[in-house]
């Protein structure tokens, strides 16, 4: 049994990773770092009469590391382009920069990966960089997606990327001293987070994408003292509707991830949507030739219109 999953885990990123890149219609910096910028896709599909195509934000997924780029979900980010959306792809910092930063952070047994592949995030640069694109966000739309209705933003994402959707929705409860701290919480119609680390603790206890969550907060000596900071599940509640889609088969973020912090908004108080797919792992979620693409841009139309 574990054999055919991980055959079937391949098969499906296979899958999802063979479509050609697409290229954007128009690309916006907000910083000056080559990675702080953002992609936009004008819709091209069919929308109801009278109204302005809502507004997908897109966050990529790759365990917060360097060598995944938002290249990789160009594909979906077309695909909901084509579905009638005006589409905001934010590429961020992942990964660190130099040898020198890889030696300062402590890592234990596998916390590398399980690739043995490169350390996870950049603390704290990687939410540095989406806090500073969602604030850029508005003044950019209105240039490049001028037909686009903020009113209708929805942000999504991926694995890591639900992880910092989740995040990015949830500014206006982060602690006090946060530097990424808001005063109100951010004009969204809702969040849907794909497959999300979305509980730190769970996701260390399970290893996922080889201890990733732990590398990204700085290692485990940094672990417990920016989790606050950090992990959506502790950010509760934030009175924005949010939805989680994901695959009862993912053996790469593992469904109880999900439910976790399902089950922690609604101690919070708060109901969290948890659509799980029978037979569907981590990557048909944002693969265009799988049908559980097709369910998560019904569950952004559900929230955006």
């Amino acid at each position: 049994m574990p054999d055919a999953a991980a055959a079937r885990a391949a098969a499906e990123e296979e899958s999802a990773f063979s479509h050609p890149a697409v290229d954007p219609d128009s690309t916006a910096a907000y910083g000056d770092h080559p990675d702080q910028v953002i992609d936009f896709y004008a819709p091209r599909g069919a929308r109801m009469p009278g109204e302005g195509p809502p507004l997908v934000v897109v966050l990529h997924g790759g365990a917060w590391r360097a060598p995944y780029d938002r290249r990789h979900i160009t594909p979906f980010a077309d695909f909901l382009a084509r579905r009638g959306f005006a589409v905001a792809n934010v590429e961020y910092r992942r990964g660190p920069a130099s040898p020198a930063e890889v030696a300062s952070i402590p890592v234990q047994g596998s916390a590398i990966g399980a690739t043995g592949g490169p350390l996870a995030g950049r603390w704290p640069d990687t939410f540095d960089d989406v806090a500073a694109a969602l604030d850029a966000l508005p003044a950019l739309v209105r240039e490049a997606l001028p037909q686009a209705d903020p009113r209708r933003t929805v942000i999504t994402g991926h694995s890591a990327g639900g992880h910092l959707a989740l995040w990015a929705a949830a500014r206006h409860v982060l602690p006090k001293d946060a530097p990424w701290r808001t005063d109100a919480p951010a004009a969204l119609r809702g969040v849907v987070a794909l497959a999300p680390i979305a509980d730190f603790t769970v996701a260390e206890k399970l290893a996922v994408c080889g201890g990733a969550a732990a590398q990204l907060l700085g290692g485990e000596a940094k672990f417990a003292e920016r989790l606050p900071y950090a992990d959506p599940s502790l950010l509760l509640p934030t009175g924005i509707a949010t939805t989680l889609v994901q695959g009862r088969a993912d053996i790469v973020v593992p469904q109880a991830v999900a439910e976790s912090y399902a089950d922690a908004a609604a101690k919070s108080g708060e109901v969290v949507g948890l659509t799980l797919l029978e037979d569907v792992g981590h990557f048909p979620l944002i693969d265009p030739a799988a049908d559980a693409c097709a369910v998560v841009a019904e569950e952004i139309a559900q929230l955006a219109w």
